[in-house]
C-alpha cells in the first residue's frame, strides 16, 4: 500500500509518502508563488526518498495546509489541524497536547488517546509569535535563524520585549542593540516573549501531558526551553522531523481513507 500527504504551508511545502507503515519525508521546500508548483516540487523530493519513479504509483493522496485545495494531485484535502494531530499521534502515541508554530500562525491542539482533535486555539491575526516574527528579529540581529535558536544564545539575564507587534518589536530590538545590550540577552528575551503568547493559547485548550512541538519553530531550542519553563513540563521530542508532521498526518489519513474505500468496494462486490 502506497499513500501520500502534501502540506502546503504559508512559507514551505512538505510531502510524505507511506509505504505500508514506513514514512518517507521529502525535503522541506520554500513556498513559491505557485502553490501547485510547490506541491509538485515537495512530492518529487518525497518520491526520490521513497525510491518511486512516478506519482502514479501512489494510490491515495491527502492535501493539507493553507494551500490544501491547490494540491493538483490530491484525492481530497483535510485541515492542517487534524493532520498535525494525526501525525503527532502516529509519531508518539503518548502525545496529548501539540504546539504548532508555523510561518504565519501558531496553534495549540489537544488530542484524545486515539489521536482525534478535541479542541484547538489559533492565533492567525498577527505575525507575532510565528516564523515570520523570528525572521524579522534574525534580520535585525544579523544572526540568522540559527542564531535565534542556538543554545549558545540562551541567557540567564534576558531583557524584556514588551511589544507584541512585529513592527514595534523590531524598533524595540534596534533600541536595545543601540543601548549595547548583549545579543544573547536580547535573543532570550525574544524567545520568552513569544513563549508567553503561545502559552496563553495552550492554557485555553488545557495542558495535558505529553506535550510536543511541531512546525518550523520547533527547531528553535531557545524557544523550546522558554516554553518548558512557562509550562512547567518537558516538551517531548518526536522521532521524525517535527516540521513534516502535517504531511505525515496527511499520509496517515490517506492510508485510512484508502482502507475504508477498499472495504466499501469489497462490501459492494460481495453483494453483487
Amino acid at each position: 500500500m502506497i499513500v501520500g500527504g502534501c502540506d502546503l504551508g504559508s512559507t514551505t511545502g512538505k510531502a510524505a509518502i507511506m509505504i505500508d507503515d514506513k514514512i518517507y519525508c521529502g525535503d522541506i521546500i520554500p513556498a513559491t508563488t505557485k502553490p501547485a508548483l510547490t506541491a509538485t516540487m515537495a512530492m518529487d523530493s518525497a518520491l526520490k526518498k521513497a525510491g518511486l519513479k512516478s506519482i502514479d504509483e501512489i494510490e491515495y493522496i491527502i492535501g493539507t495546509g493553507y494551500g490544501r485545495q491547490k494540491v493538483p494531485f490530491a484525492s481530497e484535502d483535510i485541515s492542517e489541524i487534524s493532520c498535525h494531530g494525526k501525525g503527532a499521534y502516529w509519531a508518539l502515541q503518548s502525545v496529548r497536547t501539540i504546539i504548532d508554530i508555523g510561518g504565519q500562525d501558531c496553534k495549540a491542539i489537544a488530542i484524545s488517546d486515539k489521536g482525534v482533535v478535541t479542541q484547538f486555539e489559533m492565533n492567525e491575526r498577527c505575525a507575532a509569535g510565528t516564523g515570520r516574527f523570528f525572521q524579522v528579529m534574525a534580520k535585525v540581529l544579523t544572526c540568522g535563524l540559527e542564531g535565534i535558536g542556538s543554545v549558545s544564545n540562551i541567557s540567564d539575564n534576558p531583557v524584556s520585549i514588551s511589544n507584541q507587534c512585529s513592527v514595534f518589536a523590531e524598533s524595540e530590538v534596534i533600541t536595545l542593540i543601540n543601548d549595547e545590550k548583549s545579543i544573547p540577552d536580547i535573543i532570550t528575551g525574544i524567545n520568552q516573549s513569544v513563549a508567553k503568547r503561545v502559552v496563553s493559547l495552550v492554557r485555553r485548550v488545557g495542558i495535558h501531558d505529553d506535550v510536543t512541538l511541531t512546525g518550523g519553530c520547533s527547531k528553535n531550542l531557545g524557544l523550546k526551553k522558554a516554553l518548558e519553563n512557562l509550562l512547567g513540563t518537558t516538551i517531548k521530542p518526536l522521532p521524525v522531523d517535527p516540521q513534516s508532521i502535517g504531511a505525515i498526518g496527511a499520509a496517515v489519513f490517506a492510508k485510512e481513507k484508502l482502507l475504508a474505500k477498499r472495504a466499501k468496494e469489497l462490501e459492494v462486490s460481495s453483494k453483487e
